[in-house]
C-alpha cells in the first residue's frame, strides 16, 4: 500500500474549522425549522452561498470557464452535497429526535472508508474504519437518552429512511469532489458551481411543491440563515472538502463524528444538556476513535 503522510498543521487546522463550524450550526438549524418549508430554507442557505464560493475562487485566480462535461460533474455534486441530502434530513428531523440525526450522519465515517474503496479503489485503511466504527458507537451512547426515547412507528421508520438516504447522499458527493480534485479541479471553483446547481435543484422543487420563497423574517431566523450560508457552507465546505483532496475521505469524513461533540458542549451551556455515565463513555470512545484516525500511521 501506498504511504498515507500524517496530518500536518494545515490539516489539523482545517479539520477543527470543519468541526467547530458545524459543531455551532446545529444552534442555527434549531431556528431555521418552523413556518419556513425546509427546502425553502436550504434553496435561500445556497443562493447565497454560491455566489460567495465563486468569489472567493475568481480572487484565488481559479479557473472558472468549464466545458459542459464538467457541468455535469457539478451538478451531480450539487444535487447530492448541496440540496438533496440537507432537504432528507430536515424532513426526517420532523419525527426524529436531532441526537438521532446525529448518530445517522456520523454513520458517513464508516461508510465513506466503504464507499472510497468501491468507487475510487482506495485501500481500506482499518485504523480509519476502527476508529469510525469507534467514534459512532461514541455517539450513539452520547445521544443515549434520546434514542431510548424514540418511539419506532410507522412515522419515525420513514424519518430513519430519509436520514439514511441523506447520509448517502452526502458521501456520494464526498466521491464526486475526490474524482474532481484528481483531475486538478479546484475546490471553491467546484464548490460555487456546485452550489449554484444545488440551489437550482432546490427552486425547482419548491415550484413544484407549490411553495412561497418567502422566508420568516424574524433575527433569529435571519441570524440562522447568515450563519448556515456564510459559516457552515462557505467556510466549512471549503475546508471540508479542501481536506478530503488532502487526506482522503475516509479520514476527513471522521469530522461528523466530532462535530456533534461541539454541540453538546454548545447544549450544555445554552439548553442545559446534562451529561450522564454513558454520554462520558461515548465521549471517551469518540475521543479515541478520532486518536485512530488522526494518527493513522504511514504505511509501507
Amino acid at each position: 500500500m501506498s504511504a498515507r503522510a500524517r496530518f500536518t498543521p494545515l490539516d489539523f487546522g482545517l479539520y477543527a474549522g470543519i468541526v467547530f463550524a458545524w459543531g455551532f450550526s446545529w444552534i442555527a438549524l434549531h431556528f431555521q425549522v418552523g413556518n419556513v418549508p425546509p427546502e425553502v430554507s436550504v434553496f435561500w442557505r445556497f443562493a447565497i452561498a454560491a455566489p460567495f464560493m465563486l468569489a472567493i475562487a475568481a480572487m484565488r485566480g481559479e479557473r472558472l470557464s468549464y466545458p459542459l462535461a464538467e457541468h455535469a460533474g457539478f451538478l451531480a455534486l450539487g444535487v447530492t452535497l448541496f440540496s438533496t441530502n440537507f432537504t432528507l434530513f430536515y424532513y426526517g428531523g420532523l419525527t426524529l429526535a436531532s441526537g438521532l440525526l446525529a448518530v445517522i450522519f456520523s454513520l458517513s465515517s464508516v461508510i465513506n472508508v466503504w464507499l472510497g474503496a468501491l468507487v475510487l479503489g482506495a485501500p481500506v485503511d482499518k485504523r480509519v474504519a476502527a476508529g469510525g466504527g469507534l467514534g459512532f458507537l461514541g455517539i450513539a451512547a452520547m445521544f443515549y437518552p434520546q434514542l431510548a426515547g424514540t418511539t419506532i412507528n410507522g412515522g419515525a421508520l420513514i424519518g430513519l429512511a430519509l436520514c439514511i438516504a441523506g447520509t448517502l447522499s452526502f458521501c456520494i458527493g464526498n466521491m464526486i469532489s475526490s474524482r474532481m480534485q484528481s483531475r486538478s479541479i479546484p475546490v471553491f471553483a467546484a464548490s460555487g458551481y456546485g452550489m449554484v446547481y444545488g440551489a437550482v435543484a432546490m427552486a425547482l422543487f419548491v415550484a413544484l411543491r407549490g411553495h412561497s420563497f418567502a422566508i420568516d423574517p424574524a433575527p433569529a431566523y435571519l441570524a440562522g440563515l447568515a450563519y448556515l450560508a456564510l459559516i457552515g457552507s462557505v467556510m466549512a465546505f471549503a475546508c471540508y472538502l479542501t481536506l478530503l483532496g488532502r487526506i482522503g475521505a475516509d479520514r476527513a469524513a471522521y469530522s461528523t463524528v466530532m462535530f456533534p461533540v461541539v454541540a453538546l458542549a454548545v447544549s450544555t451551556m445554552f439548553e442545559g444538556y446534562r451529561w450522564t455515565i454513558p454520554a462520558l463513555l461515548g465521549l471517551v470512545a469518540v475521543l479515541a476513535g478520532n486518536l485512530l484516525v488522526l494518527r493513522a500511521p504511514k504505511k509501507s
